[in-house]
């Protein structure tokens, strides 16, 4: 059985195994670099390493592309007054390939 572990980045906590393609908010890192990420837990299955508050940088993933994710559409109205405002947002995202689990 292949290792899994719980990485945080960008105020969030993501599942994964070695392989595992996934989008995190923007990290400061240029395409094909290495990242090191933060990790919360690593199983094997029969051995599981919990942190407190974390393990260190046990991840190792490798920077596939930086873009702008799905358009997320705010529309603020009131009622009786005429007022509608529509705004829209697209995130940056960063899309990361995971490479080793120490």
């Amino acid at each position: 059985m292949s290792k899994i572990a719980v990485i945080k980045t960008g105020g969030k906590q993501y599942k994964v195994k070695e392989g595992d393609k996934i989008k995190v908010e923007k990290l400061e890192v240029e395409n094909d670099k290495k990242v090191k990420l933060e990790t919360l837990l690593i199983s094997d299955g029969e051995n599981t390493e919990i942190g407190t508050p974390s393990l260190g940088e046990k991840v190792e993933a490798e920077v596939i592309d930086t873009a702008k994710g799905k358009k997320v559409t705010v529309v603020k109205y009131k009622n009786k007054t005429r007022y509608k405002r529509t705004i829209g947002h697209r995130q940056i995202k960063t899309e990361l390939k995971i490479s080793s689990i120490a």
